[in-house]
């Protein structure tokens, strides 16, 4: 058989790539064509069935061809294929880690992109739910909720099983869905004025100087964390400066489909993100979804604007920064407290990001500490798990989680995305308290 032969790529060495998502052309959005390309690809899953055990996507479409007269795609009614859509929360863990088809097969298969265009197709078509345009917008949510009062009331109605029946009924919220915490004093407000003193050497890709990019989610709903991720690079001789302004990156937006709005963020975002750049800042943020947005989804977007490359390549996830920074030398290990036994949940939007277990590495350094690492999906991905129609996809997803968690006997269970802690910790009940791996760290110091 050729190696030139589909079959003959399957178990090709070669890095998979990604091409550019041509979503401004106008065949991008014809329903015709996507509706060919779903059935191109749904086949071709239907034949391999590598990714039965990852997101609800896949479970859907196979048990809908098993479940059909034909036992073929062509049994399946159309309807099912926006049922396989709406259950993929575009993790890209299908396309990183078990697809044999992405290029450069020939048979070209992004299953991640292929349903953020048909996402994208709906959300022109039809526009979305009042609930869902609601969930993703987190600046508009944050600031509201941020009003003394008023984020008094909206934790008292999420602690309420009164006030989450209610919302279950009115924005189908489901009511046993963790949901987060509202501060009036957002990490933007804590960090205003803030000014590190103090020069770091550069490291490597690292220039020791920090612009933070606090995300929505730490500024409004886990401002500790930014807060405990300032103090350790701080320690560490690190100066760090806040961005003089931020919106959301647009995962939210990009999750929904509606990708003017994702052009929007970026156009707020990525000139004051690059002016920083220029001045000799690394940006960091805390939240792994937020820098997978700024270093895949927007350079795959935008494929031809200069800015956008640039805060790519200069944008960071905390531990993988830190561990930049040992690498040559560069980081304080001088510890004053042990950790004990960590369980450790890697986040899909942190493992795509082909960097490597650096969090792990990272609390491995400190003595008295053992790091056992859980490489599988929380099930949440920002709203998916609180939507009512989905809550029951995504406490099955997250149960392998949830059960060696259990099985641990662990002194900490830590996750770098807050949302997927909070929805295992949930799982696992008893009182149990996702923390951050960067809080772990300024614990680990003393700081």
């Amino acid at each position: 058989m050729s190696a030139d032969t589909p079959a003959g790529r399957e178990g090709s060495l070669e890095a998979p790539t990604r091409h550019p998502l041509d979503w401004k052309s106008d065949s991008f959005y014809q329903e015709t064509a996507l509706f060919e390309e779903l059935e191109r690809v749904f086949d071709v899953c239907h034949g391999c069935r590598r990714c039965f055990n990852l997101c609800n996507s896949f479970p859907t479409l196979f048990d809908a061809i098993d479940e059909s007269d034909t036992m073929e795609l062509d049994g399946v009614a159309r309807e099912v294929y926006w049922d396989v859509v709406d259950h993929c929360y575009l993790c890209d863990m299908c396309y990183m880690s078990k697809c044999p088809y992405v290029p450069p097969h020939p048979w070209n298969i992004d299953f991640p992109h292929l349903m953020l265009r048909a996402k994208a197709v709906r959300f022109r078509k039809d526009g979305a739910s009042t609930r869902d345009r609601i969930l993703s917008a987190t600046d508009g949510v944050g600031r509201l909720a941020g009003i003394p009062v008023i984020s008094q009331a909206v934790n008292a109605v999420n602690r309420s099983a009164t006030g989450r029946g209610l919302l279950e009924k009115a924005l189908g919220v489901h009511r046993d869905a963790p949901v987060p915490t509202y501060h009036s004093r957002s990490l933007r407000k804590r960090l205003a004025g803030h000014a590190s003193r103090g020069v770091a050497e550069p490291a490597g890709a690292t220039r020791g100087r920090v612009a933070l990019f606090t995300t929505c989610y730490g500024n409004r709903n886990v401002p500790e964390v930014g807060e405990d991720l300032v103090a350790v690079l701080e320690h560490n001789g690190i100066p760090v400066t806040l961005l003089s302004s931020e919106r959301c990156c647009g995962m939210p937006k990009l999750e929904l489909g509606d990708l003017e709005m994702v052009e929007e963020a970026k156009d707020a975002n990525v000139p004051v993100m690059a002016s920083m750049v220029d001045e000799g800042w690394d940006i960091v943020a805390p939240v792994p979804s937020c820098v997978l947005m700024f270093k895949q989804e927007l350079p795959l977007m935008f494929p031809d604007d200069e800015q956008v490359k640039k805060v790519a390549r200069a944008i960071f996830d905390p531990f993988e920064y830190l561990m930049l920074r040992h690498k040559h030398g560069r980081l304080r290990t001088d510890f004053k407290a042990e950790l004990g036994k960590v369980s450790y949940q890697v986040p899909c939007h942190l493992r795509v990001q082909n960097i490597g277990l650096k969090t792990r590495d990272c609390l491995q350094l400190v003595p008295g500490t053992e790091v056992e690492t859980i490489e599988r999906c929380s099930g949440h991905d920002g709203t998916y798990a609180v939507k009512k129609e989905f809550r029951d996809a995504s406490v099955k997803i997250a149960r392998p989680v949830v059960n060696k968690v259990k099985a641990a006997s662990c002194d900490h269970f830590t996750s770098d995305c807050p949302m997927a802690g909070d929805q295992i910790a949930h799982g696992v009940g008893g009182g149990m308290h996702a923390e951050h791996p960067i809080s772990l760290l300024r614990r680990a110091y003393g700081v």
